[in-house]
């Protein structure tokens, strides 16, 4: 029980993290590698205020969302210069410089030894302690992220999103702005990754840089194409399918010698199956959408 609920807090993490992915890579289409640099900002901001100054959950959580946004719009006003593949190389720096911080500031972060003892969540004198509470948690703000995020993508910005995402040239040339959709997206979904990097420090109760490297950012964004890029339920069962995949390799009963380089092979094997299985067809935004003189934008 304990096991299988461990599973699907993790699950409700990655699935708030991929989803808040998507509103960046899916639908403005800017494919970013510093999504764990974010999940890792808002991690280490609840770990330190709760640590070193016992600041509740209910205000750490705003403030770590405040910071990524505010760290979001700063990145996005240097990446944002490049586009296509150069703001993919950009990100990528960005996610090792924001991991750099982290294993090096031994003032702030502790370094490599990581930020040991965070309390666990305690929201108006319930104590959050026990595995079933903080799931229902996690399920609780994973449908507001749920939501919110519907909400967004089916507005007049939406449509903007979409329309960027498909033709850049064009959502310019009739008049919008592509460079503020762009820096607003990108900073929501900053801080929506905030909110699993808070959950994530408090049920860990220790973090460290190792948690929030460049292979945490390629983790979140397989789950985002596997799930389908503009799919948020798409994303629940692919966050599901990797998360169980290692776990159910674990009990095939691989010889100890080389259980652990095949379970890796037939993971891999598995991805690249999935991946040309879903083939190359992709549904596309109607670029005529925006501007339909129907469709206030």
């Amino acid at each position: 029980m304990e096991y299988g609920l461990h599973l699907l807090i993790l699950i409700a993490i990655y699935v708030m993290l991929s989803q808040s992915l998507s509103l960046t890579a899916g639908y403005a289409g800017m494919i970013s590698l510093a999504h764990a640099g974010f999940y890792g900002v808002g991690a280490y901001t609840t770990a330190l205020l709760s640590v070193n100054y016992h600041i509740p959950f209910l205000l750490t959580l705003p403030a770590a969302m405040i910071l990524c946004g505010i760290t979001a719009v700063i990145v996005s006003t240097i990446a944002l210069r490049t586009v296509d593949d150069y703001f993919i190389i950009c990100t990528l720096g960005i996610q090792v410089i924001v991991f750099s911080l982290m294993n090096n500031w031994m003032g702030l972060t502790n370094g490599p030894l990581g930020i040991p003892g965070i309390p666990g969540i305690s929201i108006l004198g319930l104590d959050i302690g026990n595995k079933i509470l903080f799931g229902a948690l996690c399920l609780v703000l994973g449908a507001l992220i749920f939501f919110a995020l519907r909400f967004l993508v089916n507005s007049s910005f939406g449509r903007i999103l979409k329309a960027l995402g498909e033709d850049e040239i064009y959502t310019q040339a009739i008049g919008k702005s592509v460079y503020s959709a762009k820096v607003i997206s990108f900073t929501i979904s900053a801080m929506l990754a905030a909110i699993p990097g808070v959950l994530y420090a408090h049920y860990i109760s220790y973090i460290d840089p190792t948690s929030f490297t460049i292979d945490e950012s390629i983790f979140i964004l397989s789950i985002v194409i596997i799930g389908g890029m503009r799919k948020l339920w798409g994303m629940v069962f692919a966050s599901a399918f990797l998360v169980l995949l290692p776990e159910a390799l674990r009990f095939i009963g691989l010889p100890n010698s080389i259980a652990a380089n095949l379970r890796q092979i037939i993971y891999g094997a598995i991805l690249v199956g999935v991946i040309f299985g879903k083939g190359k067809k992709r549904k596309t935004f109607c670029i005529t959408d925006i501007t339909n003189p129907k469709i206030t934008i």
